[in-house]
């Protein structure tokens, strides 16, 4: 069953590139990755909320209450990083971009895991694990020079 969750991971992860690629030209063609990333969350807010009201139930919005308002800020992040993307991907690359995106992913990913933060399940750090992301690492290196 893991196998099928690791599969979709993939083509999130492909569909991710694609998709900052896309802003990224947009961002090129206007000479202005702001508007573009202005356009892009106006679509994108559309979306989720087509896709929101697709599962709403009752009482969906009641437990809000209970979420600390800095989980909120995951909005503004993302925000930012779209942003951020569009703007640098005519200046370095789709590909080398999400190289390195990807080395600051596995990062983030190890601390989040490592201490169990944000709802992950706690997976500590090992020597073997760290082995591996240095190896990461260095493929990401050499892949991205």
């Amino acid at each position: 069953m893991k196998l099928v969750f690791y599969a979709l991971t993939v083509v999130i992860g492909i569909v991710l590139t694609v998709h900052l690629a896309m802003n990224g030209k947009v961002g090129a063609t206007l000479n202005n990755p702001r508007v573009a990333n202005a356009l892009f969350w106006c679509v994108g807010a559309l979306t989720a909320v087509l896709i929101g009201l697709s599962g709403w139930e009752a009482g969906t919005l009641r437990p809000l209450r209970e979420i600390h308002p800095v989980l909120l800020m995951a909005g503004v992040f993302g925000a930012c990083l779209v942003f951020g993307i569009a703007f640098l991907i005519p200046r370095i690359g789709a590909g080398r971009l999400t190289l390195i995106m990807l080395a600051g992913q596995i990062v983030g990913g190890l601390v989040l895991s490592h201490f169990g933060w944000l709802g992950s399940p706690r997976e500590p750090v090992t020597a073997r694990g760290l082995v591996g992301t240095l190896i990461m690492f260095a493929g990401v290196i050499l892949a991205s020079r």
